[in-house]
């Protein structure tokens, strides 16, 4: 599901990319929310950026871009084929070569296909089966919500993405809902060169790797009838999607069937006794309460904050009190 997820979004790049060849820069703020114990925890343990989200600069001039926060930041440079890993509060850096990442890749390629190699027939059989038996659902509605932003004019649109089993309701089956909240702007020309830059640094680090990966993907889409209808859909509801995104919240629930929201339910208990004891019961079974069919897994958010056509060379260069980390 995620190298389908990753091939659309490919391309849908490869068609919004446009070589306009210009300057840009950018202020983000990302903020990303679990939920659950393990929500809390990240939430308590994570500090402030956990609870508040992360402000990071993504900056363009030439044939380098760099990306960064108070904390780490990267500079990839397409000339040099480097890639340089930043400490801000160590104040170091390190250096990557795109022959290094390539090795990289290829190694954790061949594990992959190891374990796959490896599986019992039976799992294998099992995975494919349940891929055989999914079924996407795609909607993209305009809500007729307008809205400003960093100084331009913004409509809401929902893409939502449902998963379930072939033949059967949401309801009945369980599954998950990706709900993709975007308020749009009329297309952002400079905002191109971002993704242009990143289509470039993916062809020069994997090279005939990225291409072959792309008909990979394209085959296993060909395998599923569902993930291909999925794309198809994506592709005639695209143009409901025109413009470009200045912020972009999505969320991801899980579905229960029928039978698990059955088995979820609580059981009838007997009225707790008066007292200290009593009370603790009765809170205890209220913080229960009644099995939901959604639970909300994940939350993330991506707001721009700044846009900027005026780049520096210090808005990508290694500071000069920075030193190499062997």
């Amino acid at each position: 599901m995620k190298r389908i997820l990753s091939l659309a979004a490919l391309v849908l790049t490869f068609a919004l990319a446009v070589p306009v060849h210009a300057d840009v820069k950018t202020r983000e703020k990302t903020t990303f929310a679990l939920e659950g114990f393990l929500g809390g925890v990240v939430r308590v343990f994570g500090g402030r950026a956990a609870r508040e989200g992360i402000e990071s600069t993504v900056a363009v001039k030439g044939a380098r871009m760099s990306r960064g926060d108070t904390s780490t930041g990267q500079i990839v440079d397409l000339s040099e084929q480097r890639v340089y890993d930043l400490d801000v509060r160590r104040r170091e850096y390190r250096i990557t070569t795109f022959a290094d990442l390539r090795a990289q890749f290829e190694k954790a390629k061949a594990d992959a296909e190891k374990q796959v190699a490896e599986a019992k027939p039976e799992e294998k059989e099992q995975m494919d089966q349940a891929a055989r038996e999914l079924e996407f659902d795609v909607d993209v509605r305009e809500t007729g919500q307008r809205k400003e932003l960093i100084g331009h004019q913004t409509r809401e649109v929902v893409l939502t993405i449902t998963g379930r089993e072939k033949g059967r309701t949401l309801e009945q089956s369980g599954g998950f809902v990706l709900t993709n909240t975007m308020w749009l702007a009329p297309r952002i020309t400079a905002l191109d060169e971002l993704a242009e830059f990143q289509l470039k640094y993916m062809r020069a680090v994997y090279g005939e790797a990225f291409t072959a990966d792309m008909q990979q993907m394209a085959s296993l889409m060909a395998m599923y009838p569902a993930f291909a209808g999925m794309a198809t859909r994506m592709q005639a509801e695209g143009r409901k999607m025109q413009g470009t995104s200045l912020s972009t919240t999505v969320v991801f629930e899980s579905v229960k069937s029928e039978e698990q929201m059955k088995a979820a339910a609580p059981s009838s208990q007997p009225a707790a006794s008066g007292g200290i004891g009593g009370m603790l019961g009765r809170r205890l079974a209220g913080n229960r309460g009644a099995p939901q069919a959604r639970t909300k897994i994940l939350t993330t958010t991506n707001d721009m904050l700044a846009l900027d056509a005026t780049v520096a060379d210090a808005d990508v260069a290694i500071p000069a009190n920075f030193r190499e980390r062997k």
